[in-house]
C-alpha cells in the first residue's frame, strides 16, 4: 500500500480526479465536468490515480469502488491516512453495508450507479461547499468588460449597448451574462448555466435556460447585424461567441 502527501487547491475552478474503469463512463464524466466548469483528471486505476495525485493538488476525488487491482475501499483508506481530501465514492453496489464501509473510511458521500449527471453535480458542489472547496459563482472583474462595442459594468450591474444607451435587464438575465463573458469562446453546459443563474430563477430546469438565452440574444441583437452572439451548441449547452476584453 502506499502513502499519499496531498494539498488542497485554491478556490476557484476546482481540479476533480475522476478514478473510474468504465472508459465510456470515464469519459463522459470528464466531459460533464469540462462543460460544468470544473478542471477534470482521468485514472483507470489505483496506480493511475497516485501519478496523478502526485503530479498537483486535487479539489475533489471521484472514486470507483471495483476498479482493477486495489479496490476505491482500499485507495480510500490508503488517502485518508495522509489526506482530508474531499472524495465520493461511486459504485454499482448500493447496498447500505457498502455505502457504510465507504464513510466510515472517511469517504465524504456514496453515490450508487446508475445516477444522473444532475445528480452527481449537485453532490460535487455540496461536498465543495462543505469542505470550502467551492469553486465560485462567477469572477466577478472589478472593471469593466467590453464586447463587440458592448460594456458590461458588473459592480454597477449595468449592461450599455454600443450606442451608449442603457439596457434593461432582469437579475436572472445579468447573472447569465456575466457567466458568459467570465467564460468567453468556451461552451458552458446548461447545468452549470442553471447552477449560475438558479437563485434568481423560480423554474430551474433546461427549458428556463433556453427561455433566459432567448431574451438575452433579443436584447443584445442589433439591427442589420446577423451574427449571433450566443451560439447553441446542441446536446450540451451554449457558447458566448464574441471575445472579451477587461479594464
Amino acid at each position: 500500500m502506499f502513502e499519499l502527501n496531498l494539498d488542497l487547491a485554491s478556490p476557484g475552478s476546482a481540479t476533480v480526479l475522476v478514478v473510474e474503469d468504465d472508459s465510456a463512463l470515464r469519459g463522459l464524466l470528464i466531459r460533464t465536468l469540462r462543460e460544468n466548469g470544473y478542471r477534470p483528471l482521468s485514472a483507470a486505476s489505483g496506480g493511475e490515480m497516485l501519478r496523478c495525485l502526485q503530479g498537483g493538488p486535487v479539489d475533489l476525488i471521484l472514486l470507483d469502488v471495483m476498479l482493477p487491482g486495489a479496490n476505491g475501499f482500499d485507495l480510500c483508506r490508503a488517502v485518508r491516512r495522509t489526506s482530508d481530501v474531499p472524495m465520493i465514492m461511486l459504485s454499482a453496489r448500493g447496498d447500505e453495508a457498502d455505502r457504510f464501509l465507504g464513510l466510515e473510511l472517511g469517504a465524504d458521500d456514496y453515490v450508487a450507479k446508475p445516477f444522473s449527471a444532475r445528480e452527481l453535480l449537485a453532490r460535487i458542489r455540496a461536498v465543495l461547499r462543505r469542505t470550502g472547496a467551492e469553486p465560485r459563482r462567477v469572477e466577478i472583474s472589478r472593471g469593466q468588460l467590453r464586447f463587440g462595442g458592448w460594456v458590461l459594468d458588473p459592480a454597477h450591474r449595468e449592461l450599455v449597448s454600443p450606442e451608449g444607451a442603457a439596457v434593461d435587464l432582469s437579475g436572472a438575465e445579468f447573472d447569465l451574462l456575466l457567466a458568459f463573458v467570465s467564460q468567453p469562446q468556451r461552451v458552458i453546459g446548461r447545468e452549470r448555466l442553471l447552477e449560475l443563474s438558479r437563485a434568481r430563477i423560480s423554474d430551474a430546469s433546461d427549458r428556463s435556460i433556453d427561455v433566459l438565452v432567448s431574451r438575452l440574444r433579443r436584447k443584445l441583437r442589433r439591427d442589420g447585424e446577423d451574427g449571433v452572439i450566443i451560439r447553441t451548441v446542441r446536446g450540451v449547452g451554449y457558447m458566448f461567441a464574441l471575445p472579451v476584453e477587461r479594464n
